[in-house]
């Protein structure tokens, strides 16, 4: 008895028969051209410049009159719901108008540069005052909180750009931002 099939049908390439112990032929696959694996894949996105992660400067005026609160509010205390409006506006400008940058502030919080700023101001502000009291200097007029005020603004404002001129040099070191 012979395998082969009758020639009554037609039959396609794919219906051939197939002897016993022999695989169907199958057409051969178009050869693409190789990936070479030394070369970096682009990414879909490219990367951020520095001047797409930088934060405004009016950014920086936000947090200058937020870390002087505590002695504008001394100096005016019918100023709290200004206060309050202005922190609602650097929260909501933060997670709208600056979302890009969401990335670099939660990658400048994690830096031990960061923590060290936010524990500095912190240390000053109280430790100015307590240093005030032992000397036997009270803040008692607007004048002078008004002053400390601008002073904390000062020093926060300069702080926080510096933190920031360090980050962005740091991650354009890294890769993660172009110059």
């Amino acid at each position: 008895m012979s395998s082969t099939a009758s020639t009554a049908l037609p039959q396609t390439d794919a219906e051939q028969p197939v002897a016993t112990g022999q695989l169907p032929t199958a057409e051969p696959i178009p050869s693409a051209e190789p990936i070479p694996s030394a070369e970096p894949i682009p990414s879909a996105e490219p990367l951020p410049t520095v001047a797409e992660m930088r934060l405004p400067t009016w950014f920086f005026g936000f947090e200058g009159t937020l870390a002087g609160a505590y002695d504008i509010l001394h100096a005016f205390p019918t100023a709290w719901p200004v206060l309050l409006v202005l922190l609602a506006t650097n929260l909501a400008v933060a997670f709208t108008v600056m979302r890009k940058r969401l990335k670099l502030a939660k990658m400048l919080w994690r830096g031990k540069g960061t923590r060290k700023v936010a524990f500095m101001l912190l240390g000053l502000r109280l430790g100015s005052h307590a240093l005030l009291a032992v000397i036997g200097i009270a803040l008692t007029s607007a004048l002078v909180h008004v002053l400390f005020a601008l002073v904390m603004a000062a020093v926060t404002v300069s702080l926080l750009a510096y933190t920031q001129k360090t980050a962005l040099r740091a991650l354009v070191e890294a890769g993660k931002i172009t110059a």
